[in-house]
């Protein structure tokens, strides 16, 4: 073989050697970024699925509280009811009954 054959030959395995190392650490690259995006992808799925249950959970609680406020605007006996529960409200010619209230029990004494 001659000198420049040889030298060809040796310049060709040398590239073909660069290749390879540069696919592998190629591939290496991606598989190391693949990975890493996937959790990443995963993560958001779950964040989006938490939020998406949250909307759901205040749609519902919109609902509610848009029916309750028609129910305030419109219906007078769910005002009343709603005085007489919650604050205490009488009307006037109602009879109010208090009631003692009761001590607590006291513990008795351990037996020994």
């Amino acid at each position: 073989m001659s000198p420049p054959v040889a030298a060809r030959r040796r310049a060709t395995q040398q590239r073909e050697r660069l290749g390879v190392v540069l696919a592998l650490l190629v591939a290496v690259g991606l598989a190391v970024f693949g990975v890493r995006e996937s959790v990443r992808v995963w993560r958001l799925h779950q964040d989006l699925e938490i939020l998406e249950r949250d909307v759901q959970d205040m749609s519902a609680r919109q609902k509610r509280l848009e029916a309750q406020a028609e129910r305030l605007r419109n219906d007078p006996s769910y005002i009343e009811k709603l005085a007489r529960e919650e604050m205490g409200m009488v009307r006037q010619g109602d009879r109010v009954l208090k009631f003692p209230s009761q001590p607590s029990p006291v513990p008795l004494p351990p037996s020994r």
